[in-house]
């Protein structure tokens, strides 16, 4: 079953559209992968989700999304729902979406602002509820031979991923300082001390084996 869809702008990682809630409101995991669609836009914004096409893996679930023309479209299904058939799916958004004017959708600045698509999102939808209509078994029986050539990735090693890259950018970006040592208040006060006097006597020192020098020369 499908329970949430997604559309967004690959230029920023906008949440543009969203289909209706599928799963029961009050259960906390729709705003938990309400999170997790809206952290794979972002990451496929940034480029580190590279393929046109991909399924994560996450709990009993897959995500599935396809990028076209500088937008994707998310899905959340069951495990068990069929992969064919959620790309048959996205690749139907995908058509209506062409429909809109491009130049309107990137003035687009609120998160899921475009609402004339959700009704549109929750159309297709009800194409896909039952598998086991006609229209969908035979989208799942053309090219039986053909397997789906998409990448599949758990969703664990997306985010650790991610957390790696950040704790590297933030090293990148510490601009180095000088030793905590060498910078203490503590050695600060001593050298406020002990630096004038260390001059005398270096000076001190000089002036001595200077004197030393000349007299040697003069009695040599």
């Amino acid at each position: 079953m499908v329970k949430l869809t997604m559309v967004g702008r690959l230029s920023d990682g906008l949440p543009l559209a969203q289909g209706p809630r599928y799963v029961n409101e009050e259960n906390d995991n729709f705003s938990c992968y309400k999170q997790q669609g809206e952290f794979i836009l972002k990451e496929i914004s940034r480029g580190s989700l590279e393929p046109s096409k991909m399924t994560i893996q996450v709990d009993h679930h897959c995500f599935n999304y396809m990028v076209e023309n500088g937008i994707c479209f998310i899905t959340l299904c069951d495990s068990s729902y069929p992969r064919k058939l959620a790309f048959h799916y996205l690749q139907d958004l995908q058509k209506e979406f062409e429909k809109f004017d491009m130049s309107l959708i990137e003035k687009i600045t609120k998160p899921y602002s475009f609402v004339r698509f959700d009704g549109i999102i929750g159309t297709v939808r009800r194409q896909y509820i039952d598998t086991r209509t006609q229209a969908n078994l035979s989208k799942l029986n053309a090219n039986r031979r053909q397997d789906l050539d998409i990448i599949a990735q758990d969703m664990s090693g997306i985010v650790e991923r991610r957390r790696k890259l950040e704790i590297l950018e933030k090293v990148l970006a510490t601009p180095r300082t000088v030793s905590p040592i060498w910078s203490s208040p503590l050695l600060e006060v001593i050298a406020l001390k002990w630096t004038p006097i260390t001059i005398v006597v270096v000076v001190a020192s000089i002036l001595l084996w200077a004197s030393l020098v000349l007299t040697d020369d003069f009695t040599g």
